[in-house]
């Protein structure tokens, strides 16, 4: 079987760990692509697309992030299957019409998340229904996009939604313990709390944590599923149209 060729669009600023976290998650034919300074796509021959986290919030006014604005928008009106991680699940839930807000308060940390009853749960197969991820961010998606379904959320905020074939989280699968650390390091934290939050990098965490990497393979599944027709845009409304119907 080929692989899949999926774009990445990397908003992370440069930063390393993003393109190594994503290429060691993602077992695909990937194109990555730097949104930050302005590139996107040429045209949308892709099986899927991936939008990363990001140091920027979605609401500002940066010509960059309206141009990554423009070609999500398209491709998602051409059926191409995406999934977001913490800034791209809030950029993707803005481009369907949700709303993304600073929440007053920041998550960082490896945090206990759940999948709510009742849920499509596709992306978070073979997951625990409590299960353990890293967070950081102090954005949320605050209303998520009309006929959007939420799959996950703890008392900070929604970390997962589905619409038809956009999946996005808003926690990170993606990182391993290095990049943890570093961005503990560089955050505006005071001394006791980024303590606290690099004690918690363990790898007693970060094994916990692995379950939620199962994000990655079930995204490209679905990938394969929708290439090799296993999934119509009909079917997938008609099981969101049923999810909570049957006992």
């Amino acid at each position: 079987m080929s692989q899949l060729r999926i774009a990445v669009l990397n908003a992370a600023h440069r930063d390393e760990n993003t393109t190594r976290n994503f290429r060691r998650e993602l077992d695909a034919s990937l194109s990555e692509f730097d949104a930050t300074e302005g590139e996107v796509p040429d045209d949308f021959d892709y099986d899927g697309a991936v939008v990363t986290g990001s140091r920027s919030s979605v609401y500002w006014d940066e010509e960059w992030m309206q141009r990554t604005k423009e070609w999500v928008g398209e491709a998602i009106d051409r059926d191409i299957p995406f999934l977001g991680v913490c800034w791209g699940h809030q950029l993707l839930a803005d481009v369907l019409g949700g709303t993304v807000a600073d929440m007053g308060a920041y998550e960082v940390g490896y945090s206990e998340i759940d999948q709510l009853e009742g849920s499509d749960s596709r992306l978070l197969e073979n997951i625990s229904d409590s299960f353990t991820a890293f967070t950081s961010h102090s954005d949320e998606v605050v209303e998520l996009p009309p006929g959007a379904e939420p799959l996950a959320a703890n008392d900070y905020s929604n970390h997962g939604f589905r619409k038809d074939r956009v999946f996005g989280v808003q926690f990170h699968p993606e990182y391993d313990p290095k990049t943890a650390r570093e961005l503990v390091e560089r955050k505006d934290l005071s001394d006791d709390r980024r303590q606290s939050v690099l004690e918690e990098i363990t790898d007693e965490n970060y094994q916990k944590a692995c379950e939620a990497k199962l994000v990655f393979d079930n995204f490209l599944e679905f990938v394969r599923e929708v290439q090799t027709g296993g999934i119509s845009a009909e079917a997938e409304q008609d099981a969101s149209a049923s999810v909570g119907c049957s006992d």
